[in-house]
């Protein structure tokens, strides 16, 4: 019989259970301890750099975040311009292991703009060389897929342009360098690039909705037309700001390889025209502050072309009868114009031009401007001439600062193309009176009612403006199948806050203006629809029941019968 015998489990005391615990709490706190002393040694490691590290703190942490050139945006804050990683290909000759033949071959199907003869001098260079800055993603990919190791892809900074050829002449652009060569990034190289500055984007006074309205209803005309260009300008009368500024052609500063190099000629502050009729007012209104004009009623004759040196001055459109000054202006009569200017003579004729700073470069920020065609001799002809835009030359922009002082009570301003924001805008000078300015709107607001410029009359917006059609001047005297047509404007005249300018360079009477080249037919509409269309985004809204009062000056426009 066997006999199991069963082992009684083992029972703990109270001393072993104690002499456990205290073991098990010792382990405890030594972990803590290790784990405190670690906490402690990271919080004084991050306390030295934050306080002692000058090397590596907080400046080269911040430095990362700063661009390499600053950005560009709008007065809203739209980007512009700014920098980017961007690729680029390059072929080190040496490192090559395919025929160059064969790889010249395959770079042509990639960059068809490029020739193959282009190519193999590069593959066949003694140093390495770029095949393509400003790389594509796709182009990357597929230079990559030749699958050659002599091919290398380095990361560079890309100044990109994300709005396209949007305001491309006010913008400029960089040289493979990073460096600005024209426009505001020419001008101001120097605080896109500066390590103090080039952290804070800088901001235009340019307003991207109404750069793209500009430019839209600007280049439709100028393609309709037929014409080989145009300039316009929206400029602010009390501070100078300008909000849009269009040069037609235009380019795209992403791709500038390829592209005609004359595109990138800015025509509102570069090119020179001598813009006609759009002088007028001008002259007028200098007659008014010198006491030459002293009632809009005197009567002027047109009747026949005024004789003087031997050649004759003539009016487009003669009216064949005596003309007071508000019809002067608005049948754009060369004949009285020019009777005024010869009243009020040389030296203040000179003197206005001057004032208006037509004897210099135009006032604004960049680099591009053109010096003005200066009359030589100023002569008796010559100061007839003038009056009436012939004779003298001068930007887009001369004139559309020049309005801004005819209308916003008689103070000169240079243009600017930053905002001011909260910061006062220039002093400026006086160049005509008050009283002055206040008549000259109720002129130019009858101009765009009851004369050549029906057409930019955009309701409720109470328009005034001045047509001009200037033949150009080429050997042998003017050119009569060469027209500049401007229609200089501000809006609303009852208190004026922009000027509008749209210039059309040789537009085509087709069907689209009726037949006619003239201003009041090509420019004109064109500053009605902006109006429209930029208005409402400027802060002005139409309103139809207000208008500048002309009531003293309506009697004195000959109705009789006749249409106006």
């Amino acid at each position: 019989m066997n006999t199991l015998v069963v082992r009684p489990a083992r029972v703990r005391t109270a001393g072993v259970r104690q002499q456990i615990l205290l073991t098990a709490q010792q382990r405890l706190m030594i972990l803590m301890l290790l784990f405190m002393a670690a906490f402690f040694l990271v919080s004084m490691r991050l306390l030295y750099f934050a306080v002692f590290d000058t090397s590596t703190g907080r400046g080269s942490g911040s430095a990362a975040f700063v661009p390499a050139r600053a950005d560009i945006v709008d007065r809203n804050g739209v980007p512009l311009a700014r920098t980017i990683d961007g690729y680029s290909i390059r072929v080190v000759p040496e490192k090559l292991l395919n025929n160059r033949q064969y790889l010249a071959d395959e770079l042509v199907k990639i960059f068809p703009d490029t020739t193959r003869e282009e190519f193999l001098a590069k593959l066949s260079g003694p140093r390495p060389t770029y095949i393509r800055r400003r790389a594509l993603p796709d182009q990357v990919a597929a230079v990559n897929a030749i699958g050659d190791v002599g091919f290398d892809f380095p990361r560079e900074k890309e100044r990109l342009y994300p709005q396209l050829s949007l305001a491309a002449h006010v913008l400029g652009f960089t040289n493979a360098e990073g460096h600005g060569v024209t426009g505001v990034e020419g001008a101001f190289d120097d605080r896109l690039v500066n390590k103090a500055t080039r952290g804070e984007p800088m901001a235009l006074s340019i307003d991207a909705r109404v750069q793209g309205v500009l430019e839209s209803e600007l280049g439709n005309a100028v393609t309709n037309l037929e014409a080989i260009g145009g300039a316009g300008i929206i400029l602010d009368v009390h501070s100078g700001e300008v909000l849009a500024m269009a040069s037609l052609p235009t380019f795209n500063p992403n791709k500038l390889t390829g592209s005609d190099p004359t595109t990138r000629r800015n025509a509102v502050t570069y090119n020179l025209y001598e813009l006609g009729s759009t002088f007028k007012p001008l002259t007028i209104g200098a007659a008014i502050d010198n006491g030459v004009v002293t009632s809009m009623a005197k009567r002027y004759d047109a009747t026949k072309p005024l004789a003087i040196a031997g050649f004759k001055i003539r009016d487009s459109h003669s009216m064949g009868r005596w003309l007071n000054v508000p019809e002067t202006l608005i049948h754009s009569s060369n004949i009285v114009t020019a009777q005024i200017g010869d009243q009020l003579g040389r030296e203040k004729m000179e003197h206005l031009f001057r004032d208006l700073e037509f004897d210099g470069r135009p006032h604004i920020e960049l680099k591009e401007r053109a010096f003005p065609l200066w009359p030589k001799d100023w002569g008796r002809v010559t100061t007839m001439t003038a009056s009436y835009g012939h004779g003298i030359a001068v930007t887009p922009l001369h004139l559309a600062s020049a309005y801004a002082a005819l209308v916003n009570g008689g103070i000169w301003r240079p243009a600017t193309l930053m905002k001011l924001g909260d910061k006062a805008p220039p002093q400026g000078r006086r160049v005509f009176k008050a009283s002055t300015s206040a008549r000259m709107r109720q002129l130019l607001r009858l101009i765009v009612s009851d004369g050549t410029g029906r057409q930019a009359d955009a309701p409720g917006f109470r328009v005034g403006g001045k047509t001009g059609s200037a033949e150009k001047p080429g050997v042998g005297g003017y050119n009569r199948t060469s027209v500049v047509a401007t229609f200089a404007a501000a809006f609303p005249m009852d208190n004026p806050r922009y000027v509008v300018l749209a210039m059309i360079d040789e537009p085509k009477g087709n069907a689209f203006s009726s037949g006619q080249r003239t201003a009041g037919y090509t420019a004109a509409p064109v500053v009605k629809k902006v109006v429209m269309r930029a208005g409402p985004m400027l802060g002005v809204f139409p309103d139809e029941t207000r208008d500048v009062d002309v009531s003293e000056l309506t009697p004195l426009l000959w109705k009789n019968g006749e249409k106006e």
